[in-house]
């Protein structure tokens, strides 16, 4: 550990008593280190100026101006020892510089500098008594300077580690909603799936054998795709998880309805204008929501046909899905979790989603706008 991080690390009373300590070693140095006998007086005044060191952070201004006092006193006899240098007048000094609010530490400062001026019988000792002075409150100042600028980098870091941990859970929050999404549209779209084509099944089984052979199939797809779907959501939760397989997107829409499409519902799908490259999320939204409004179609319409429009213009994207059926989902917003997720999705790519029954015949729509901005 660096000398410096040790000091620090020892507690700041220690500290003051072995500064106290240093510096009453050095006063008495001129008086015992003499052969001559000198009075009382001297070493009383030393301790004086001395001592109070140990307060010198509790008390700034005080302990300067006891310390000042004591020095001042020390010439009232005759038999001292010359004192070079008053260590602990320029130690209380500097503390006051570096604890004490404005305006006391300005008034010390005054007193100390008029003090040598007018006490010292000697210019040279009195300019340098002052001298002195100004430099151990510069020192002071500026240690204060940098002991609060550090303070007020170290709470700038805590407050960063703390905006980083709220936007790391918001985060979170973020991808366990999409995942909740997600598991939602793949459940609701298999399980319709997999309920209509299990219902259709028996009623072709005898009088049209091939078609219900592809309704079993449909199960079994369904089945088969939403158990890989689901698995690459939830290695999500897992930690160490390796690569996941990337979401599906709008190249995997014709599968999709051809997965749709079986006994008693016929799926169109047809594409308009000029596709463009979409960043990922807007293209994993794409298939979502389009996604959703078949399952919806499934599950409530009863609808004979249903056609998926993808009209590519300038600057969105315009997704139209319409059946023939006779249900009547309720619009958005306040429509059931297929609906609202579909309102969702656009929403987080800055796009709109709307839903009712269609104007042009009988059945419902859902049109989604996304926009290209930022396209490639």
């Amino acid at each position: 550990m660096p000398l410096l991080d040790r000091l620090r690390a020892i507690p700041a009373r220690r500290l003051d008593l072995a500064l106290a300590a240093l510096v009453l070693a050095a006063q008495l140095w001129p008086l015992l280190s003499s052969p001559e006998s000198w009075s009382w007086w001297g070493y009383a005044v030393v301790l004086a100026a001395a001592v109070p060191l140990v307060w010198r952070r509790r008390a700034p201004v005080v302990v300067v101006m006891v310390t000042l006092g004591a020095v001042a006193l020390y010439d009232l006899s005759d038999r001292v020892a010359a004192q070079p240098i008053w260590y602990g007048a320029l130690v209380a000094m500097y503390s006051t510089a570096a604890y004490a609010s404005r305006w006391p530490r300005v008034l010390a400062l005054v007193v100390a500098t008029a003090g040598g001026l007018a006490f010292t019988g000697s210019s040279d000792t009195a300019v340098r008594g002052v001298v002195l002075f100004v430099a151990a409150y510069a020192v002071g100042r500026a240690a204060a300077v940098s002991r609060s600028h550090a303070a007020a980098l170290e709470e700038r870091a805590a407050q960063l580690q703390r905006e980083r941990q709220v936007e790391a859970e918001r985060a979170a929050e973020r991808e366990r909603a999409r995942i909740a999404r997600d598991m939602h549209d793949i459940l609701a779209h298999a399980v319709s799936l997999m309920v209509v084509q299990a219902e259709a099944g028996p009623v072709v089984v005898r009088s049209d054998p091939d078609r219900a052979e592809a309704a079993f199939d449909a199960i079994a797809t369904s089945g088969r795709d939403a158990m890989v779907q689901l698995r690459r959501l939830l290695g999500v939760l897992k930690e160490g998880e390796g690569p996941r397989a990337p979401q599906p997107t709008l190249a995997e829409l014709p599968d999709l309805a051809d997965q749709v499409a079986g006994p008693g519902l016929a799926v169109n799908y047809t594409v308009t204008g000029t596709p463009v490259p979409l960043p990922g999320d807007v293209d994993v939204a794409a298939y979502r929501v389009t996604q959703e409004a078949l399952t919806n179609i499934v599950k409530h319409s009863g609808a004979t046909r249903a056609d998926i429009r993808f009209d590519w213009q300038d600057d969105e994207l315009m997704i139209r899905i319409t059946d023939d059926g006779g249900g009547t989902p309720r619009p958005l917003p306040h429509s059931g979790n297929g609906l609202i997720g579909i309102r969702e999705r656009a929403a987080a790519c800055h796009g709109t989603a709307s839903a009712g029954p269609r104007l042009d015949g009988p059945g419902f729509e859902v049109i989604v706008r996304l926009p290209l901005r930022g396209a490639a």
